[in-house]
């Protein structure tokens, strides 16, 4: 018998998808997700806290796992084998299940860089022609529809994202966030994920 990894085993696992409701804790889908994003979905390093989340959001996500249009490289080694048995009505169910649960602050960035992620949050960098991210992600970065709900995720979660995106991957990126992320520097990125990963 071949030696299974211990990364195979749990895709397998993910991969076993079977419908389910939209409100059933104990539904397989439910169960598949939080083996990585925690069992009250508040996230682990690298798997985002899901809880709270705008369900349109997790939706579509969902579906670009699953055809391959999140091309980072955490996304091809674990969501696009995870994803792949998940169909429309799944990953409408799961979204909806998992926005309902109640959000926590992941509260890990850099407190001495909050002022200053805070400062890029509410009001731009002028100066570099990028836009505040509280215009699409809301005062509260609660996000709206599609647009993700950015408050409170984890500090390493959020800068890998950004970066990601100065990097070039996700080709399911919208505009303008390709766009405003290849303009911010590295210090800039860490104090913009400082300050979102402590609000509540």
């Amino acid at each position: 018998m071949k030696r299974i990894t211990l990364r195979t085993a749990v895709l397998l696992i993910v991969c076993s998808a079977v419908p389910a409701s939209a409100g059933d804790l104990g539904s397989a889908n439910v169960r598949n997700c939080t083996w990585c994003h925690g069992a009250a979905a508040q996230g682990y390093a690298p798997a985002p806290r899901l809880a709270g989340q705008k369900a349109a959001y997790i939706e579509r996500q969902l579906m670009s796992f699953r055809r391959h249009r999140r091309d980072n490289p955490f996304s091809k080694m674990y969501m696009w084998n995870a994803a792949a048995n998940v169909g429309p009505q799944a990953a409408r169910n799961l979204a909806i299940y998992f926005s309902t649960l109640h959000p926590k602050a992941a509260n890990d960035g850099v407190k001495q860089l909050v002022a200053s992620g805070r400062a890029i949050y509410q009001e731009g960098v002028p100066d570099s022609n990028i836009v505040a991210c509280v215009a699409c992600h809301g005062p509260s970065a609660q996000g709206a529809g599609e647009i993700p709900r950015l408050g409170g995720l984890s500090y390493s979660y959020l800068q890998q994202r950004l970066d990601q995106w100065r990097a070039g991957y996700d080709a399911a990126a919208r505009y303008p966030m390709p766009h405003v992320t290849s303009k911010l520097s590295a210090r800039q990125v860490e104090a913009l994920a400082s300050y979102l990963s402590f609000i509540r």
